[in-house]
Order: C-alpha cells, then sequence, then structure tokens
C-alpha cells in the first residue's frame, strides 16, 4: 500500500529502542520491484522503491513510475516511490505528478547556496503534490547507476549540515562519511565519529547511501549512531544479472521468459530481505 515518506520515516523514528533504518532500493523494472515488495511484506516492514533519474528520464521512465507505483498501491508491503538523485526541476515535477511521494533533491556537487535553492525549489514542488524532499550536503561519490570503484570524498560538516537543514527544511539530510556510491576501493572506512556528532548536532533524520559492500556490522553501528534510511543499489543489480545469467540456459529451451523473470525475482527477494533483516533487526 502507499504509505508517505514521512510516515515511513516515524516508523524509524530517532533514538528508538532498538534502533532501525528504512530500507530503500533500486528498481529498474517490475521484476526488482516486485521482489523489493514481497520482501518488505515478509518482514512487516516498510520500503522506498527508489526510480534512479537516469531511469526516469530515459524513453519509458515515465512509464516505470506509474507502474511501480500501481505495484506498490496492490501490495501488502507499506511502500513510498521516491526519484532518486535528480537536479532538473522538470523531472522532480514530472515525478510527483506521476505519484512520487518523495524526491531526492541532488545538489552535493554544487555550491553550498546553488545547493540550497535547488532544493528550496524541489521543496516547493513537493509542497503542491504533497510530497516530501531529501537532499544530500557533503558529496557521496560514485554513480548511481553503472558500479565502478570509487573513493571517498567531501564528507559532511556538521555545522554546515546545521545551517543547510535550517535553510531548507528536509525531511532528510544524506550525509557523506566515507560512503560511496558502487564498488569501493578496498576496504570500506567509514568516519563513525563524524555520524555521531552529525546525529547530535542535527533535528532531522539522516540517511546513508552506497551500503552495497559495507559488512553487516558497519551498517548496523551506523544506525545506532542515527541513520534512519538507507540506500541499496549495486547488489542488487548483481544478484539480478547473477540469477539472469544463471537461469538464461534454461530459460532458452523452451523460450521461457516467465521462468526467467521467476529466477531474477527470487534472487532479488532473497537478498532485499536479507537487508531488511539487518537494517533493522540487526540479523538477516
Amino acid at each position: 500500500m502507499l504509505t508517505s515518506f514521512t510516515d515511513l520515516l516515524d516508523e524509524h523514528a530517532r533514538r528508538q529502542d532498538p534502533p532501525g533504518a528504512l530500507g530503500a532500493f533500486t528498481c529498474y523494472d517490475l521484476e526488482v520491484a516486485t521482489a523489493v515488495l514481497e520482501a518488505a511484506a515478509g518482514r512487516d516492514r516498510g520500503v522506498v522503491l527508489l526510480i534512479s533519474r537516469e531511469a526516469f528520464a530515459a524513453p519509458g521512465g515515465e512509464q516505470l513510475l506509474v507502474a511501480v507505483r500501481a505495484a506498490a498501491e496492490r501490495s501488502a508491503a507499506r511502500a513510498c516511490i521516491q526519484l532518486d538523485h535528480v537536479s532538473d526541476l522538470d523531472l522532480i515535477d514530472g515525478a510527483f505528478e506521476l505519484g512520487a511521494g518523495a524526491v531526492m533533491a541532488d545538489g552535493s556537487k554544487l555550491p553550498f547556496e546553488e545547493n540550497v535553492e535547488l532544493v528550496r525549489r524541489a521543496q516547493s514542488s513537493a509542497e503542491r503534490f504533497g510530497g516530501a524532499v531529501e537532499a544530500e550536503l557533503g558529496h557521496v561519490a560514485g554513480g548511481e547507476d553503472v558500479a565502478v570503484a570509487t573513493m571517498a570524498e567531501g564528507l559532511t560538516d556538521p555545522a554546515d549540515a546545521v545551517r543547510f537543514t535550517e535553510l531548507t527544511g528536509v525531511a532528510l539530510l544524506a550525509v557523506s562519511i566515507g560512503n560511496v556510491h558502487g564498488k569501493y576501493v578496498g576496504e570500506p572506512q567509514l568516519e563513525f565519529e563524524l555520524l555521531g556528532r552529525l546525529e547530535q548536532a542535527l533535528e532531522v533524520p539522516l540517511s546513508l547511501h552506497g551500503a552495497s559492500g559495507l559488512p553487516d556490522a558497519d551498517v548496523q553501528r551506523a544506525v545506532g549512531l542515527g541513520v534512519r534510511k538507507i540506500n541499496a543499489n549495486t547488489e542488487l543489480r548483481e544478484a539480478y544479472l547473477a540469477a539472469t545469467r544463471s537461469a538464461l540456459p534454461a530459460a532458452e529451451e523452451g523460450l521461457r521468459v516467465m521462468d526467467l523473470h521467476a529466477a531474477q525475482t527470487a534472487a532479488v527477494r532473497q537478498l532485499v530481505a536479507e537487508k531488511i533483516g539487518v537494517f533493522t533487526e540487526g540479523s538477516k
């Protein structure tokens, strides 16, 4: 069932005992969206279905968002659609018009004041449609759609973050604490002391992008230090493509496309269920 972004965040309120984080998973097709929703329903947890900027801007992107929204409406899982990492205000307006409940207005590569202005304009759009805005301060390196090895950069400054959230009124702030999108160069080194200072300084909840490749213990420590939403993408694509390679030879005998889809869905569903367990229960 469709649920507002803020209601899902409220299910993981700050300083709850035990702490937990809302899982957000990137969906490039209905097989992945179905898998995410089934895993969330099985765990009885809310979930965010992310649509990447590249997927939404591509031909058929609007239909993808509408289809994923329809799947969420019919699911037993509490779910919200979020357009992820976008700085194009036309795309932001379009996503809200088609039923997205949130956008991640990403001005993290811009100067501070320009980032504030982008997020404020996104907030105006969100208010018209009853949606919510997540933003990013500091820059989480790497790409959301192509997994390459990346080093961390642009850590979030707590004083800047306080000013930024006061100026923008965002519902959620993505922070850079050594996390990256895609694949990590070497062993990930998260700045937990910085995360603790950010959590203490800010009134808004925090999100962690680039969870794929992080040890479960690091993810759970971040949750314990105030992270309330976690994005995962790369590991889902790895599971989806591995299932495709494994199931394709048998599917080609008789051209059984539905068997291929079932294998893709099952692989992603298992992974998402494990991730939700780590994010919310401290176990797989």
